[in-house]
């Protein structure tokens, strides 16, 4: 099956889960590594903003409250961006599209960083946010592509794991460059860093082949008549929204709950992001073997947990313990969705893949919001460890109506 002018190894249309299906190759390919650090930068801007908030706002004399913009105009640029960039670029080869989407990112970050009117800078980050989406709506397929069929989900693993290290690694050293060179430092940094990724996709993405075909706006939107696609978006969109509407409000629950010093809190996020970065490699080398089972399993264990947040919150080591817990079960079937929407589109590969990052941000934005109106509630800090149940108990609902359709598939094909 070919997209953008390669050949995306997709699964075959039906196909069971057998464990003794052909593994893998043991190593990855040098191009999926770089994709990943491509995310990597990319999931750094994301949230950097919000460790510099306070310093923004001193500095271009706006209030905390409106600065934390930044962080909302991406959000909806992702939602928006990557399905319309995936059909804007549709023709384009990946390479092409991937350096042009590094290209944009660093000029975005370029205006950050000089910009002195608010207006101009939240323009700048909305233009970052879908660079951003072309970005990882086409980096997935060329994954996906470089590891073969029997590495798909693994591939898409490691992408994703460079997001996760973003919240380990990037967002924290982005707070504490601000903090000595002024919030306009890490700006810089991303902009310089994305101009050298430039050069690595350059160099280890490949031309796409001679199986070059025309592709068109209608048949890629004839993909979007499979229900089982609209089945795993919705399970994007839960499975998502549901830990980070409670993970957005963890510090108020820590604190004013748990009896968590505000010091240590920091260090409960970072247990949650190395439990999500586990989670995302984990589940995708899971993934391509029992695809099914990790999209029911994580989610039902991240129901479990957010239950028991709710109800252990006023106890400060189950509760950190709890969080870590979450981060891996939370977000672990997610690379496992983007290859089952992938697989599940067919002829339209990377606006599957486009819709899959709209659906993650879309979750996140609309399960933030319900967590926050909750916070005047009776619930109180635990209101949005309540939503987050359940909203990520109602990931079971597609996730098993996706296995219950495939194991009908699979009877009718041996039948």
């Amino acid at each position: 099956m070919s997209t953008r002018g390669g050949t995306l190894q997709a699964p075959a249309e039906v196909r069971p889960e057998p464990a003794e299906q052909a593994a893998g190759p043991s190593r990855l390919p040098l191009v999926v590594h770089i994709l990943a650090i491509g995310t990597f930068l990319m999931g750094t801007t994301e949230f950097v903003a919000a460790g510099l908030l306070p310093e923004i706002a001193g500095d271009l004399d706006v209030s905390v409250a409106r600065t934390g913009l930044m962080i909302t105009v991406f959000a909806v640029g992702m939602i928006i961006g990557a399905p319309l960039m995936a059909m804007l670029t549709l023709r384009l080869p990946r390479r092409l599209t991937l350096m042009l989407a590094l290209g944009v990112f660093a000029v975005g970050h370029v205006i950050v960083a000089l910009g002195s009117d608010f207006t101009v800078i939240l323009g700048a980050r909305f233009l970052t946010a879908i660079a951003t989406g072309a970005f990882w709506a086409v980096a997935n397929v060329a994954a996906t592509n470089a590891a073969g069929p029997a590495a798909g989900s693994r591939a898409l693993g490691l992408v994703g794991a460079g997001a996760m290290l973003a919240n380990v690694v990037g967002v924290p050293l982005g707070a504490f460059a601000g903090q000595l060179t002024g919030w306009r430092g890490p700006f810089w940094a991303l902009a310089v860093l994305s101009a050298a990724a430039i050069v690595l996709i350059a160099r280890t993405v490949t031309h796409d082949g001679p199986a070059q075909r025309t592709v068109s706006v209608r048949s890629e939107l004839a993909a979007l008549r499979s229900g089982r696609l609209w089945l795993v978006l919705a399970a994007c969109a839960t499975t998502t929204g549901g830990v980070l509407a409670a993970y957005s409000y963890i510090s108020p629950l820590l604190i004013g709950r748990s009896e968590v010093q505000s010091g240590s809190v920091p260090l409960v996020l970072v247990g949650f992001g190395l439990g999500a970065l586990a989670g995302s490699l984990v589940g995708g080398r899971l993934g391509d073997h029992r695809p099914h089972t990790v999209t029911i399993l994580a989610p039902a264990g991240a129901t479990l947990l957010l239950l028991a947040i709710s109800l252990l919150a006023g106890y400060a080591v189950p509760t950190v313990i709890l969080i870590t817990l979450l981060g891996f079960f939370g977000l672990g079937a997610n690379p496992v969705l983007m290859a089952l929407a992938v697989r599940f589109a067919k002829q339209a590969p990377v606006l599957a893949s486009a819709l899959t990052v709209s659906a993650f941000n879309l979750g996140t934005a609309v399960g933030s919001w319900i967590a926050g109106l909750t916070l005047d509630s009776s619930l109180g800090t635990t209101g949005p460890a309540v939503v987050g149940t359940v909203i990520a108990a109602l990931t079971l609902i597609p996730t098993l109506a996706i296995a219950l359709l495939q194991r009908r598939r699979t009877a009718a094909a041996v039948a």
